[in-house]
């Protein structure tokens, strides 16, 4: 009921209708206010007279041509309405009210009396008056009859009563100052609703307000008309009702219409049955519209609901925001600790090195200096028999001496400068470059891919997975996204991303379960992932020699599972697969031992060095053995030193255990002293070190040996 207020109110006074009168232009407005709003047109007779008296041309607006034949009979479909003719399209004067008044074309005929009386009020309305409609502005020029001419809404005037009654329930006081109370009265004369306290106090029945009629509410609303309702009678016959409609009008006539006036000649129906007709129609309209108000409402809420996304949608992006910025952040951080790291690895460096040439040349002036004092000291004695057995061999020493303070001896060998340069450019390039990316056309995401089982497969502790777009998908893709879990059950992580279709992932657990699934994107998004498969790495390590990592002076044959070396020193070799999970056993055959050398057998990080004994660094853990001992050794330390050596055709084996962190000997099948080393973490790669006196040959994929047992105190072992 509120929503339709603003229909009931008078576009004039802005407050409610009172005695409404239906204007030619189909608005309405208040009879009072159509009487406030009257214009005189200026004399028709003496129009020159008018405007060289004072107005002049600036007194009167001229429309354009498309905006003149708004107004002409032709096309704006009125004729002549109740005897009032449409404005011509003529120059126009300006109204109180800020719209155009046009004067008529033809001057009318002079007129018998000069002022009508207007109805319901005292005061006489000027001829030739012209009215303009304050909501379309289209200006009509009034008869002999003036505002009888036009129709009186009924109807509008009972909505109006209805909705007053409906509302006077809720009449608030209009005096309260802060949450105004409900009224309890109303005075006629001061047209004001009271509360009881505000009624006592500024309306107090004493004086000039005793006289004042106070009335209920809603008795004060209906009171305000002047008269009330009436049947709806003509506008041209005031004694007769409306009993017929003229279909070529469009408007209610009367039985003397018919045979007198202009509507004689047109077709008339029965008031009834139009008032059915248009009742229906209107209704029909009304469904149509209601329909439009439904969606609207839909679509008001789908406004706020997007409001409510923006909000949601913009701080989430504004966390991403922050999120990427950081971890930008975070990445130079961390590029910025490597860099230092190289910065103070070659600082170490150098200091070394200017360090050891300062004490080389410190301990060689220390020699040179003794054997000049020496030399001095031999040129002082007098005995020269004695002074020439030798002469000649401190003369050779001193030109030795001399000729070792060479210009070699006497350059530095490393330089105080870095010869580093940090070209920071391109990435500060990149980060004022950086930006958003607008998508101008937004395509659908990719269908979720579909592994082709029939090309994945495991081998030893590496997965190979295959995928394809779904057969009719003409979705673009940009790439895919592998995913893998860490083989124990727990959350996947990104393994591959880029346009290939195959992928093969290195370095998993042995013994292990692992689950993969992948997801294709474009610049509209992800999509969704595919199905998840389960695949199992190999139970038992099967690897061999890696000569990609080993020292050039390895020697490999036997597909890269025997090993043997050029040269006199030790010389380190890797295998190519590494554990950092569960019970590993291999062995090493030795197939040529000469000179009791002392071959290193164990396990090394990849970076171990290759040009020493394994062992020799922190890196790596190795026994070396001989043809009669053994010993333990890491970090250059020796340990547990126990008898039992190797020959041509021994077996040495290696159990690396890291379940429970241990390393393990074994010379032909019996274990070799204690535990070698626990607290083993991390990945580890099978290791050996070995001279040219030495070959070995490698045996892989072997079981646990049976001593070594789950359960036993001084062998604990359990399978991952």
């Amino acid at each position: 009921m509120e929503e339709m207020e603003e229909e009931l109110k008078c576009p004039v006074c802005g407050s409610f209708f009172r005695e409404p009168i239906i204007l030619p232009c189909s608005h309405n407005i208040c009879l009072a206010c159509a009487r406030n709003i009257l214009v005189q047109t200026p004399d028709a007779e003496s129009p020159q007279s008018s405007r060289a008296s004072g107005s002049g041309v600036s007194d009167y607006d001229y429309l354009d041509l498309d905006k003149m034949s708004l107004y002409s009979e032709a096309d704006s479909g009125y004729g002549s309405y109740g005897g009032f003719a449409s404005a011509p399209t003529t120059p126009c004067q300006k109204s109180p009210n800020g719209v155009r008044v046009f004067p008529p074309a033809v001057p009318p005929p002079p007129p018998q009396h000069h002022l009508l009386p207007h109805p319901g009020s005292l005061l006489p309305i000027p001829r030739n008056s012209c009215i303009t409609c304050p909501q379309c502005h289209r200006s009509l020029i009034l008869d002999d009859r003036g505002l009888r001419g036009f129709p009186k809404n009924r109807v509008l005037e009972g909505v109006v009563d209805r909705y007053q009654q409906s509302k006077a329930a809720a009449l608030k006081c209009q005096l309260c100052e802060k949450s105004p109370k409900e009224a309890t009265v109303m005075c006629e004369q001061c047209d004001v609703f009271y509360c009881d306290p505000c009624r006592l106090r500024c309306h107090p029945p004493r004086g000039p307000l005793a006289k004042h009629r106070l009335v209920p509410p809603a008795q004060g609303r209906v009171s305000r008309r002047q008269s009330p309702r009436k049947t709806s009678t003509c506008t041209e016959h005031e004694l007769e009702n409306h009993s017929m409609y003229c279909v070529q009008c469009k408007m209610p006539v009367c039985y003397q219409c018919l045979e007198e006036g202009k509507h004689s000649t047109h077709e008339v129906k029965a008031l009834g049955a139009m008032w059915k007709l248009h009742k229906g129609q209107l209704s029909q309209a009304l469904n149509i519209l209601s329909d439009r108000a439904k969606e609207a409402k839909e679509f008001l809420v789908q406004l706020r609901n997007m409001v409510q996304h923006i909000q949601e949608n913009g701080v989430e992006f504004e966390a991403c925001l922050v999120a990427q910025c950081d971890a930008l952040i975070d990445a130079l951080n961390r590029r910025k600790a490597q860099l230092l790291s190289r910065v103070n690895k070659e600082h170490e460096h150098k200091l070394k090195v200017v360090r050891d040439q300062i004490a080389h040349c410190t301990v060689k002036l220390r020699q040179t200096t003794g054997l000049m004092e020496y030399c001095l000291e031999v040129i002082k004695e007098n005995d020269p028999s004695g002074f020439l057995q030798i002469s000649d061999a401190l003369i050779r020493r001193v030109h030795m001496t001399e000729s070792q303070w060479g210009k070699g001896t006497l350059t530095p060998r490393m330089t105080s400068d870095f010869d580093l340069t940090l070209d920071s450019g391109p990435l500060l390039q990149t980060i004022h470059q950086l930006d958003f990316v607008q998508m101008k056309v937004p395509s659908p995401v990719p269908a979720a891919p579909i592994l082709q089982l029939e090309e994945c497969c495991t081998q030893n502790n590496s997965a190979t997975l295959s995928w394809k777009q779904p057969p009719l998908s003409n979705v673009q893709v940009d790439g895919y996204i592998l995913e893998l879990d860490d083989g124990n059950g727990g959350q996947f992580r990104e393994v591959y991303v880029g346009k290939e279709t195959m992928c093969t992932v290195d370095g998993l657990h042995f013994n292990s379960t692992y689950k993969s699934r992948v997801k294709a994107f474009n610049t509209s998004g992800v999509g969704q992932y595919s199905k998840t498969l389960v695949m199992q790495t190999s139970e038992i390590a099967w690897f061999t020699f890696d000569p990609s990592s080993a020292h050039p002076d390895i020697i490999f044959s036997n597909d890269n599972l025997t090993a043997t070396c050029n040269s006199y020193d030790d010389r380190v070799v890797l295998g190519n697969t590494g554990f950092s999970r569960g019970i590993h056993y291999w062995e090493l055959s030795v197939d040529r031992y000469d000179n009791h050398p002392d071959p290193a057998f164990g396990v090394a990080r990849v970076d171990a060095l290759k040009d020493v004994m394994l062992g020799k660094d922190d890196k790596a853990w190795a026994m070396y053995v001989d043809n009669n001992r053994s010993w333990f050794m890491h970090n250059n330390s020796h340990t547990n030193r126990t008898d039992g050596g190797i020959s041509k055709g021994a077996t040495v084996g290696v159990l690396l255990d890291l379940t429970r962190g241990t390393l393990m000997f074994l010379v032909n099948d019996e274990q070799q002293g204690p535990v070698a080393f626990e607290g083993m973490e991390g990945l580890f790669f099978p290791a050996i070190s070995l001279n040219r006196n030495v070959q070995v040959t490698l045996h892989t994929g072997l079981p646990i040996p049976e001593f070594y047992t789950p359960g036993d105190p001084q062998h604990p072992s359990s399978l991952c």
